[in-house]
């Protein structure tokens, strides 16, 4: 089997448009814990747990392309991978509680505090700002016979294990997407079969090598619009406008949400004040046509772009959520 697989060209696009917010990996320069001033008075660092060109490095700086405007100051990115945001948290953890070191999280920075792979408890996670809300779909080969959302229910019980189901790894955010699903649906089986990531996980499925995938509309865009995969229903809020005609699981009756989610955060002791200007100046640089383009363009809702309120809510949420599933998957 021989399948090609070309990133589109507007994640090219992106890609240049976001390496001019802010090339250069700079660690933290010392500093006192609370200078004295108008705040910012300096650099500001955005920690990331990603390489460059992936979806987080690529959210964070097509915010910081207005942001810089908005505070008068300069961000850089400060890129510290490894161990799923592990050692993202605890480079954060290292540094002055002043405002100055943001973190990009997304859902893995919660999973390694619930596996208590970092000394950080949830309490201490504090968002500023929610950048993404990428819905996903359940998107199945063009050539199956899955067409509704009842067709796949009864094929995952016909079969033998369920349905074999792309994801990324066990316990993931994809992982617990699918399991929260499937018990919303019933408890009906399923499998997963790793893959290294999404481009991985679109190429195995339009090659049939799986029956059913857990997508964001951008991983499977290529192929969603040459029609060579197609979606089942959206674990959406609302249906993604990108794929007419996909309903929404809660249109069909199951009470099923997933979404990849980025958002700025800090850890707690960052004065309310200085926590109030970042939330500002960061809503305010994601407002601006050009991250929202960037949204429309990703397949993702204009609602991503949320304050302090409902995103802290909504860590809470995933803490909790994932807490649950991660148990009942026996990996707690």
């Amino acid at each position: 089997m021989t399948t090609s697989f070309v990133r589109p060209s507007r994640r090219q696009l992106l890609q240049g448009m976001a390496v001019g917010a802010g090339g250069l990996l700079v660690p933290s320069l010392g500093r006192p814990a609370f200078a004295a001033g108008e705040f910012p008075a300096e650099t500001i660092n955005i920690v990331t747990h990603a390489g460059p060109g992936g979806g987080t490095d690529i959210t964070t700086r097509m915010m910081m392309l207005r942001a810089r405007k908005e505070f008068d100051q300069d961000l850089v990115v400060v890129n510290k991978r490894g161990g799923s945001g592990s050692a993202a948290l605890m480079y954060t953890k290292s540094q002055p509680r002043d405002g100055y070191t943001v973190m990009t999280i997304t859902q893995s920075h919660i999973f390694q505090i619930i596996q208590k792979k970092v000394p950080i408890t949830i309490d201490e996670l504090v968002g500023v700002a929610r950048a993404t809300d990428d819905p996903t779909v359940i998107a199945v080969p063009a050539s199956s016979k899955l067409k509704t959302l009842e067709d796949l229910i009864a094929a995952s019980k016909d079969a033998k294990g369920g349905l074999k189901w792309g994801t990324t790894f066990a316990g993931g955010a994809d992982h617990i997407g699918i399991h929260n699903f499937a018990k919303a649906a019933g408890g009906i089986p399923y499998t997963i079969v790793p893959f290294k990531g999404g481009g991985e996980i679109v190429t195995n499925l339009v090659g049939g090598n799986v029956d059913v995938a857990l997508l964001n509309y951008a991983e499977g865009e290529s192929q969603f619009t040459a029609g060579d995969i197609r979606g089942v229903v959206s674990l959406s809020e609302e249906p993604i406008a990108a794929l007419n005609g996909v309903p929404t699981a809660r249109d069909r009756g199951i009470d099923a949400l997933a979404s990849t989610v980025r958002g700025f955060a800090v850890l707690s002791g960052v004065p309310e004040d200085r926590l109030a200007r970042l939330e500002v100046g960061m809503i305010k640089a994601m407002k601006h046509s050009i991250y929202q383009n960037y949204l429309t363009s990703g397949g993702m809702p204009k609602s991503s772009v949320a304050g302090r309120e409902i995103w802290n809510k909504q860590i809470r949420k995933i803490y909790e959520e994932s807490t649950t599933a991660l148990t009942e998957l026996g990996m707690l």
